[in-house]
């Protein structure tokens, strides 16, 4: 199974709920797209921050996943930090793509940029993965 067809077996119910699909992965980068939907909007029909967190954490702990030790039981967020750029309308594809910071035995740090389809920047997370 390759890392992508792993990524895309697990059950992520909230990924999903988002509409959060996967496009790309290995073990050093995973890459997703997200389309920003009404009910996923803030003021002026703009992607809400949360949106962009939860997005962003989705595609961190898959890539995760894939960089586990093999007696790992799963992982869990211990810590995320969001500096949102810019916005996104609704209907705009943004583009998650999380790389590693550190993969260590206990934790994994990950960075993931949202853009736009169109190359726009609209934020920079990076959130500590704890290794279970």
């Amino acid at each position: 199974m390759t890392p992508l067809e792993k990524i895309q077996s697990m059950r992520m119910p909230f990924a999903e709920l988002k509409g959060v699909t996967f496009t790309e992965a290995d073990q050093d980068r995973v890459v997703a797209k997200m389309v920003v939907r009404p009910d996923l909007c803030t003021l002026r029909n703009t992607i809400h921050g949360g949106a962009v967190m939860a997005f962003a954490d989705s595609v961190g702990a898959a890539a995760t996943v894939l960089n586990l030790p093999e007696d790992a039981k799963g992982t869990t967020t211990l810590e995320s930090k969001t500096n949102f750029i810019g916005g996104a309308k609704e209907g705009t594809t943004v583009i998650a793509t999380a790389t590693p910071v550190h993969r260590g035995r206990r934790t994994q740090v990950w960075q993931t940029r949202l853009e736009t389809e169109d190359g726009k920047l609209v934020a920079v997370v990076t959130q500590t993965q704890l290794v279970l």
